[in-house]
């Protein structure tokens, strides 16, 4: 491996944290989502004009008669909507408040003739225009679900709102409607239609304006997100792809995650030089890196620059998951940022196995049981496989799949048997008696990716599910024995999450702490299987390789974990599509995490 690491490290220490972020956007932000929450108070309650608070609510851009009830009403909610992106130096919400801003003041001064009213609307923008150069954050990659999801989420907001203008003026309505009728003016209103519920006096339009306001910004903002200039999430190119690849035919034995770059739903940004790259993808504003940095270790501080200039133009939350040891003292070092201990990764050096001995007694009979059973077992180069073969596998391995959407990010590349992956490793399990199914003997499949020219590291686990338990261990096993005549010298295996405290906590003589600690992550276990795949991985007695998430600020550490968990396909905010869009699967499958964990039982 070439490239020499300038500083040798032992741990990675938490470091002085990079540069706090702007306070004028954040205070800016703040200040017009509370404008927008006493604009909307104004507009909706009658009570609360003529309260204490009338001092402060009636400064507030728009007029309150049934023009200005709706107008508020409008500037509220847009504030509102904009107040996020104004926090995030966001160019185009810094255009809108700057153009909504003196329409309320004009609104203001028409209605109420308040220059009190136009004073505080021109206070919070002169912060906007004074610092406008704060302002110029590009927009985040995008597509059509965005305007899907905002006539969801505004329709039901509206919905909401809609019902307490309805019920905002008890007194002054006529008679005693039902909560249907309540309902359904609301749904009439926000069509610009009459309901049923009736008012004394202005009232009712003063009810009918608002309603109809609400309707008009739903219909609005989600025709403006469905016919905006696209901005698609980045893609890796082909010349991408290539120079990705020179770099890890010469820098790939560095990290098992290298091979994972060449996933082509990532973007990459190269060092000045060419020698390094980062690739990442942007999961709802977080700029989410994976593993270390491609290519020449001398060469990461300026592809790290390169990914942080990224950032900083989006306004976007920079990330690494899953670095190891020396990526996390680099980018710590490079960037500010901190460091935090995620897990381990399993590698077993091939030179050390055995199936001999006690500590390996239960993967060993259970082997021996599955190989009487009548299964074999083959380990190949994807190369090496014919293309109707090739297709079985890859038609196999997307049916036995258990979810709908494919889960990895950081350690799957997403794809089997694409020509330009021919060194990639298929381990297959067969069982030449079994009744022939839709895809012959084949019963499960292991698939790993090169990392460097003698270790593989493990990318998925499919399996039949009518095969007996235990294929995991089987095929494991069997590529671990194939590695010496393949070349290989290490096989990296999964990743378990938080491995440390789940050892050290169930040792003699741990603190009340960290068996709390551990017994919090056993709980969780029953849904993300934490335990099951540390025992899983513990059962070939590896070598621990400590990973590190990498971050900016401990508050961001929430928002990063959900932009990950979207990330690895654990989490799905875009629709699903129609049963009838979807390619027909056969019965439904196990997840592998799911499949580890039966099988660790049946052990």
């Amino acid at each position: 491996m070439s490239g020499a690491v300038p500083t040798k490290p032992t741990s990675v220490r938490r470091v002085l944290r990079g540069p706090r972020p702007e306070t004028v956007p954040l205070l800016v932000g703040r200040a017009c989502a509370l404008v927008g929450l006493l604009d909307i108070a104004a507009g909706v309650f009658p009570r609360f004009r003529h309260s204490r608070m009338h001092a402060l609510a009636e400064v507030l851009p728009g007029a309150f008669g049934p023009f200005a009830a709706a107008l508020s009403l409008s500037a509220g909610v847009l504030l509102l909507l904009l107040a996020h992106g104004l926090k995030r130096r966001k160019r185009r919400a810094w255009r809108a408040a700057v153009a909504l801003l003196p329409l309320g003041a004009v609104a203001q001064f028409t209605y109420r003739h308040s220059l009190v009213g136009v004073l505080i609307s021109l206070a919070l923008l002169l912060p906007l225009l004074r610092h406008r150069d704060q302002f110029a954050a590009l927009p985040d990659p995008r597509s059509r679900w965005r305007a899907l999801a905002n006539f969801v989420l505004m329709g039901a907001g509206s919905l909401a709102l809609g019902l307490v203008v309805v019920n905002a003026h008890p007194h002054r309505m006529v008679g005693d409607p039902s909560l249907a009728d309540r309902l359904t003016h609301v749904l009439y209103g926000l069509f610009g239609v009459e309901g049923p519920v009736d008012y004394w006096g202005n009232t009712s339009w003063t009810v009918a304006f608002s309603l109809g306001a609400l309707g008009l910004l739903t219909a609005i903002t989600t025709v403006y997100l469905a016919f905006r200039p696209e901005h698609p999430a980045a893609r890796l190119t082909e010349d991408d792809e290539a120079r990705l690849r020179d770099l890890l035919a010469r820098h790939g034995g560095r990290d098992s995650l290298g091979h994972f770059a060449l996933r082509r739903d990532k973007a990459v940004v190269f060092s000045p030089s060419g020698k390094a790259a980062v690739t990442y993808r942007v999961v709802s504003g977080v700029m989410l890196a994976s593993g270390d940095p491609i290519g020449d270790v001398e060469a990461w501080p300026g592809a790290i620059e390169r990914f942080m200039d990224e950032a900083r133009a989006h306004s976007w939350t920079p990330a690494v998951m899953g670095c190891s040891e020396t990526g996390g003292e680099v980018w710590t070092r490079e960037t500010g940022l901190d460091a935090l201990e995620l897990g381990d990764e399993a590698v077993v050096d091939v030179a050390d196995f055995s199936l001999a001995g006690r500590a390996m007694r239960n993967v060993r009979q259970m082997v021996k049981r599955i190989e009487r059973a009548g299964y074999e077992t083959r380990v190949r180069r994807v190369a090496d496989l014919g293309d109707a073969e090739l297709d079985r596998v890859r038609r196999a391995a997307d049916d036995w799949r258990g979810t709908d959407t494919e889960r990895g990010f950081s350690m799957a590349l997403g794809r089997i048997g694409d020509p330009s992956d021919g060194d990639c490793l298929i381990a297959t399990a067969h069982k030449q008696d079994a009744e022939p199914g839709e895809y012959g003997d084949l019963k499960a499949i292991l698939h790993f990716v090169p990392w460097g020219p003698d270790g593989v590291s493990l990318d998925l686990m499919r399996r039949d599910r009518s095969a007996d338990p235990g294929m995991n261990e089987l095929l494991i096993v069997a590529a671990l024995q194939a590695a010496p005549k393949l070349g290989i010298a290490r096989v990296s295996l999964n990743f378990a999450m938080f491995r440390a405290a789940l050892a050290r906590g169930e040792k003699i003589g741990a603190g009340p702490v960290l068996r709390a600690w551990r017994g919090l992550l056993v709980f969780l276990s029953r849904w993300f299987q934490i335990e099951s795949l540390y025992k899983f991985n513990a059962k070939f007695r590896p070598r621990w390789e400590p990973r590190f998430v990498v971050y900016r600020a401990s508050a961001d550490l929430p928002r990063i974990g959900f932009a990950a968990m979207q990330a690895e396909g654990f989490v799905t905010l875009a629709p699903p599509l129609p049963r009838f869009l979807r390619r027909r699967t056969t019965a439904r499958r196990p997840c592998a995490h799911r499949v580890m964990e039966q099988d660790a039982r049946a052990a």
